[in-house]
């Protein structure tokens, strides 16, 4: 096997836009994250629709079947 061939695998900082911060291993020192596990909306629970304008009203008045 080669020598030299593969990065060095050290102890990684990741840190999460909301501040959250741990302690990995990786080939780079420090990565920086947007979203995690304590900030994601899946994880938390705020799942939400977004309206933007009234679309997914439209939509519902659009597509509700009337009922038979």
């Amino acid at each position: 096997m080669k020598t030299g061939l593969h990065p060095e695998y050290t102890e990684s900082k990741i840190v999460c836009s909301c501040g959250n911060e741990w302690v990995t291993r990786s080939t780079q020192a420090a990565i920086k994250v947007d979203v995690c596990n304590m900030c994601h909306p899946f994880f938390t629970g705020e799942q939400r629709i977004i309206d933007t304008a009234g679309r997914v009203e439209r939509f519902r008045r659009r597509y509700n079947k009337p009922a038979e």
